[in-house]
This record gives C-alpha cells, structure tokens and sequence, in this order.
C-alpha cells in the first residue's frame, strides 16, 4: 500500500496554485501515472521521464533533459529535487538547480530541505 508524506498534498497543491510547472523525474516502472492518479496526484504533473520507458536510468542526463525538454524549460530555470544526494548533484552538473530532500536531518554536501514545504518560500 502506497501513502502520501503529509507535506506532499499541500506542496503540490500551493505549488499549482502558484503556476510552478511540474515534472517527475523516476526511476521507476511504466505504471507510475496510474500509482499517481489512484493517490490523487496525477493531475500536479504535466511530464513523466521514467527510466522504464525511457531506457535509462538517473544519472542519466536523457531522464532530466526529457522532463525540461518536454516542459519546454533550459535546465537553468529548473529545479530538481530527489532524495538521492548524488543524482542532485548529477542535475546541477547539468545546469539544473538542486535539492537533496533530507527527510532524516543528515545535512549531505549538497543544498537540502527537509520538507517539500520547504520549497514554498524559493518559487
């Protein structure tokens, strides 16, 4: 069973309420959308770049292109966030802004939040 952060829905919320475009960025199995929609949050999201239909994975810089390029954004006026610190540290190799979503408080090497609405007050 899937759930929800509780700061997911408010986040994605505000954030269209804002105009803010989004995209997934996963390395995940085709059914993503479908997971999405049955927990209510497919609608906040105008791309999917998903490793299994793409055939590549993050790093890879065709998964971030594929989400910018569809959005019809340079990377430079993106923002990329995952909780991975290495594959936000991939996105701004790239030129994206990064955030590492440090849910755990460990504070990596590369700029992080600890909640997504923690984003709010950036966009």
């Amino acid at each position: 069973m899937l759930e929800l952060y509780r700061d997911v829905l408010p986040t994605l919320t505000e954030l269209s309420r804002r105009g803010v475009r989004l995209a997934v960025v996963s390395d995940a199995r085709p059914n993503l959308p479908g997971l999405h929609e049955g927990l209510g949050i497919r609608g906040y999201f105008e791309v999917y770049a998903i490793s299994a239909v793409l055939g590549c994975e993050k790093p890879d810089p065709r998964m971030y292109h594929h989400a910018s390029d569809s959005l019809g954004l340079d990377p430079a006026h993106c923002l990329f966030v995952d909780d991975t610190p290495a594959l936000v540290t991939a996105a701004t190799a790239l030129g994206y802004a990064g955030l590492f979503l440090d849910r755990e408080g460990t504070r990596g090497d590369v700029p992080s939040i600890t909640s997504l609405t923690d984003l709010l007050p950036l966009v």
